[in-house]
């Protein structure tokens, strides 16, 4: 696409970088900033007009209006010219309008995530000199200088043609459908962090268990049977008490209550043996 003047001083030499500021490529004096900026309008908005006109939509959506309300990002690609068959006053080959917006997306389970991706909004090459090689390095461009994977970007209203080329050159042949216009290819939520696992639910407090029955009985301590069997009577006669003997503190055992250490009476002969 020609202008009736020279691009040079407008876009620089191959790749240009428009935000919101629609500031010019070139340095100009003072006087003539203004000039410069107006060609950088004209080139915009004309290159929106072809762009909607080659989608078949009712207006642009591209424009130098719409550029200094929103914060967007136009990579244009023009040719320097100069050499043979080529305008020497250069010639836009085609541009590249991105912007991020807040979106609400479905995932393949039908989960609605919000999300914030870098959209490509507008895309047009010149249909002279489509299929060779402008649109590949024009987005190439864009995906080097935004840092962004291919994958996570989201399409608004893409063209079939445009379907097409990001299935010939990135592979991205399996959409996600979306209700908002929006197009997403799978991977684009690959990098999103799983959802926080709940832990389990707490077990009720259990009885803590000793760690051997060995031990629980030797730190134990013994209960005192109750009344009257803690009472020892006058008699002497044997009182119930424990069958274990008892550890002392330097590690020697006595005998159970009731019972002593003397040895046990001898048997009387019986008369019979006699």
């Amino acid at each position: 696409m020609e202008f009736p003047f020279d691009l040079t001083p407008v876009l620089g030499d191959r790749f240009c970088v428009v935000d919101q500021h629609l500031r010019p490529a070139g340095r100009p004096g003072p006087t003539h900033r203004g000039d410069l900026q107006q060609q950088l309008r004209t080139v915009i908005d004309e290159l929106g007009k072809a762009s909607a006109k080659a989608q078949g939509l009712p207006a642009p959506v591209t424009s130098a209006a719409r550029m200094e309300s929103n914060r967007h990002v136009l990579y244009i690609l023009r040719d320097p010219g100069g050499a043979a068959h080529r305008p020497p006053r250069g010639a836009v080959i085609g541009f590249l309008k991105v912007g991020y917006k807040k979106l609400f997306l479905l995932d393949r389970t039908g989960v609605h995530v919000e999300s914030e991706p870098l959209c490509v909004l507008d895309f047009y090459i010149h249909e002279s000199l489509q299929r060779h090689g402008h649109g590949r390095a024009l987005f190439q461009h864009m995906l080097q200088s935004e840092r962004v994977d291919p994958r996570r970007l989201a399409i608004d209203r893409p063209s079939q043609k445009l379907l097409g080329f990001l299935r010939k050159h990135y592979g991205l042949d399996d959409p996600i459908p979306q209700v908002n216009n929006f197009v997403i290819f799978e991977g684009f939520f690959s990098n999103r962090p799983a959802p926080p696992r709940r832990p389990p639910p707490k077990r009720p407090e259990e009885q803590i268990k000793p760690y051997s029955l060995s031990e629980r009985d030797f730190l134990r301590e013994e209960a005192e049977p109750p009344w009257p069997f803690n009472l020892r009577p006058a008699g002497g006669s044997p009182v119930r008490g424990t069958l274990r003997p008892f550890v002392r503190r330097d590690g020697r055992t006595e005998p159970p209550a009731g019972q002593t250490d003397a040895p046990p009476p001898p048997r009387r002969a019986s008369s019979l043996g006699r």
